[in-house]
């Protein structure tokens, strides 16, 4: 029988899954049980990776780079199954506009702050296996803007919108690892001035996407 590779995928998922749960609820009498009142803070390695699309008043696109960094991934708890989450941590991403009317342009680069607050819901309480998903809002701050080649380049703040999916695999009572990923629906609007060349704005859709993965303590 043959089967497709897609569905390759799926099988091998699900395996990875199932096995991982068993490891869980084979340790569940010695895991830690997360509970209402509980914190997590996890020290992360953070991918933000930008899928931008623009219009660009003068034509071409703008082009965002990706960045890592660390971060702090901070939960408390609700109930033993509901929890608040949040990020700290900044990211700086280059910024060029490609295929102008002007060419392709250096617009220098923006420190990012994705303010985030998420509604986690946590499948499985016990066992060294637990994943979560979530959902939120977010509003990001562009700062310290280096305009480039241009003489000034705005990036407005921006609220935005959060889906999370993510896991936790404890090592003992209290430490555990975790992978993390959050989609951002965002979009902003960006104002430039070229000096003689002229002015021009664009409307950038974001939306990144951000890879954590770092080790964390439950108190």
């Amino acid at each position: 029988m043959n089967i497709s590779v897609k569905n390759k995928f799926a099988v091998a998922g699900f395996l990875v899954v199932a096995v991982m749960t068993m490891v869980g609820q084979a340790r569940a009498s010695d895991a830690p049980l997360k509970q209402a009142g509980d914190w997590q803070v996890a020290l992360q390695s953070l991918s933000l990776v930008p899928k931008e699309s623009s219009d660009v008043s003068i034509g071409g696109n703008a082009k965002v780079n990706s960045d890592t960094v660390p971060a702090l991934d901070i939960r408390y708890f609700l109930t033993d199954k509901l929890a608040l989450g949040t990020i700290l941590g900044s990211s700086q991403h280059d910024i060029s506009a490609i295929g102008t009317a002007l060419g392709d342009v250096d617009l220098g680069s923006s420190v990012v702050l994705p303010t985030t607050l998420a509604v986690q819901y946590h499948a499985a309480n016990r066992g060294g296996f637990s994943p979560y998903i979530g959902a939120g809002i977010n509003y990001t701050f562009f700062v310290d803007q280096d305009p480039g080649a241009v003489r000034q380049v705005k990036i407005d703040d921006s609220f935005g919108w959060v889906v999370n999916v993510g896991f936790d695999y404890f090592l003992d009572d209290t430490k555990y690892v975790n992978f993390d990923i959050k989609k951002y629906l965002l979009s902003t609007d960006a104002s430039i001035d070229a000096g003689p060349a002229g002015t021009a704005n664009a409307s950038i859709d974001l939306n990144p996407l951000t890879l954590g993965f770092g080790v964390g303590w439950l108190f």
